[in-house]
């Protein structure tokens, strides 16, 4: 996969590997600002909490990946004016050029979101998890990719599987465990938006 030495690309591509012994396959997982993209028979895997996390794939090829965001928080009414809708941007924009590098093409995309929980509202405000789902309903809606599945808001963490040779997704909502590790990554995550800007606009092409 060239790419993955293109800068651009490598910064925030997921680099956790592994072999998945439930589903007998390797497996990746994303972390907090990271994201992964693939044409080989595997699972991405990631834990939502306040974040979100877009599985976008090229139905025809089956290419896909999958990202994981939050938006900084940002005291100005409208998210669409401000400054922290980039790093949604971003986060979208590299996944997408990715998948379109691998050979996709925009008019085979389609997507599947998760993610927006209320679990960080000591954080950033009650409001970080809606403001998460409304950037990604309205940036896949400005950008024409078809949202055929949706698992948002609510009060619980999830785990999410995708898997992107088939487009398929297992989600587990995580009611009755300790989300402790979640919320601190999460958490440094927020940290780590507050503290440096993103690195880059990225042009969307193809």
């Amino acid at each position: 996969m060239p790419v993955r030495n293109d800068p651009a690309f490598a910064e925030h591509l997921a680099t956790n590997q592994y072999f998945d012994r439930t589903f007998e396959c390797e497996a990746v997982k994303v972390l907090p600002g990271e994201y992964y993209v693939t044409g080989q028979e595997m699972v991405l895997v990631t834990v939502l909490g306040s974040c979100v996390s877009a599985c976008i794939r090229d139905r025809r090829l089956g290419i896909g990946g999958m990202n994981h965001f939050m938006l900084p928080k940002t005291d100005r009414a409208s998210e669409a004016l401000s400054p922290s809708a980039r790093y949604g941007a971003y986060a979208m924009e590299v996944l997408i050029n990715h998948l379109l590098k691998m050979g996709a093409r925009r008019d085979d995309l389609e997507a599947k979101i998760f993610g927006g929980g209320r679990v960080m509202a000591s954080l950033a405000g009650s409001d970080v998890g809606q403001r998460n789902v409304d950037f990604v309903r309205e940036y896949l809606a400005k950008e024409r990719i078809p949202v055929l599945a949706e698992d948002l808001l609510d009060v619980y963490p999830r785990k999410v599987y995708y898997f992107p040779l088939e487009g398929r997704v297992m989600l587990k909502k995580m009611m009755r465990t300790r989300n402790d590790t979640v919320l601190e990554r999460e958490r440094e995550y927020a940290d780590r938006l507050s503290a440096a800007p993103v690195s880059g606009d990225v042009e969307l092409f193809g």
